[in-house]
């Protein structure tokens, strides 16, 4: 019997209601299956608990669930209670920096039943790899004077250590795939970090003869994320480039409410932990609407990461089964609840074991 620990944080608004029925939906594919099992322990972290305790976690939350397999994390902001930049570096990316989370990934497709934003999506099936670590969002610069004389500073930071590993994630990651890995880049107008980014990407491509490789500057290629997605295979982008072309992927597919994301640990040392694209949409919480599938999807890259690949792809495909016969939440043209969906791949695992 395989046992894992997860730590469950639902967070803020309908993260509070897709978590739990992703964990039903892990739960009822531990029981069918017969020789794993999901221990869940749940953490009510979030900008609720900030305005209790003045703080997004307690000081010792770190030490509370390093030793978990995976973080389960639903949703995280309320700007109505908290600042965005309190609660996610209080929290999520609190996680992604302390638990060395270096390098984050996010599947996009064509979900059968599912209307993409674009006309003609031509089955498009790609993943954008991000660097999680670095980049455009590190900590590093300042303001200095005041008033109409004010300045900012904020530096990118890339590393050969850093920019090597996520470049080599992602060739890993195209060798089971389509064999194909475009460079995400804008050496044309940024001085320093692009040309290094290039001659990186360069470099590690000599190590995989057998993976087709391209570079496209980030303008280019989020033109053609929109006009001729089927294009791709994995992109690995920076930081900064990632966050905003895994979001664009999310929204060609129809809806953020789909799409998933993995911030892995690579080094075993603390637990990766994985989330939906989605944000918390205050707006809908406690109607019963919000969509399931991005929390659920991300269920399935935490099985993946956890060696039950089999069962991850069985979880997908019962995931397009269920859109392609209409049970759908609002927010992708249907008129099902939350609980009808779940319930729906839910009885559909039960059918394929």
């Amino acid at each position: 019997m395989k046992n894992f620990k997860i730590a469950n944080i639902p967070g803020d608004g309908i993260g509070k209601e897709v978590v739990p029925a992703a964990a039903n939906v892990l739960k009822a594919i531990a029981a069918i299956h017969g020789g794993l099992r999901f221990e869940f322990t749940e953490f009510p972290w979030s900008c609720e608990y900030y305005m209790e305790h003045g703080k997004m976690m307690p000081e010792d939350g770190l030490e509370i669930i390093k030793d978990y397999n995976a973080i389960f994390l639903g949703a995280v902001g309320n700007i109505e209670l908290v600042p965005d930049h309190i609660s996610l570096w209080g929290l999520l990316i609190k996680f992604r920096r302390e638990f060395e989370q270096v390098i984050n990934y996010r599947p996009a497709k064509v979900l059968p039943g599912v209307k993409s934003k674009i006309v003609n999506p031509k089955d498009f099936d790609l993943i954008v790899v991000r660097e999680n670590s670095e980049g455009e969002y590190s900590e590093v610069g300042g303001r200095i004077f005041r008033g109409e004389d004010e300045i900012a500073i904020q530096n990118s930071i890339f590393s050969r250590r850093g920019t090597e590993r996520v470049m080599r994630f992602a060739f890993e990651l195209a060798a089971k795939r389509k064999k194909h890995v475009t460079s995400a880049t804008k050496s044309n107008g940024i001085f320093h970090s692009m040309p290094f980014w290039d001659e990186v990407f360069k470099d590690v491509s000599r190590d995989y003869s057998t993976i087709e490789t391209d570079s496209q500057h980030i303008d280019a290629l989020a033109a053609f994320f929109v006009t001729n997605p089927e294009r791709f295979d994995v992109i690995v982008a920076s930081n900064l480039f990632g966050d905003v072309l895994s979001d664009l992927g999310a929204a060609i597919m129809g809806s953020v409410g789909v799409a998933p994301a993995a911030n892995i640990n690579v080094n075993g040392k603390y637990p990766s932990m994985f989330e939906p694209v989605h944000g918390s949409a205050p707006d809908i919480i406690g109607k019963n609407i919000a969509n399931p599938i991005g929390q659920i999807w991300t269920a399935k890259l935490m099985l993946d990461h956890f060696g039950e690949e089999e069962l991850g792809s069985l979880l997908l495909d019962v995931i397009e089964n269920t859109t392609n016969k209409g049970i759908l939440t609002p927010d992708i043209g249907g008129k099902h609840t939350t609980s009808e969906v779940t319930e729906e791949i839910i009885e559909g695992l039960k059918a394929r074991f």
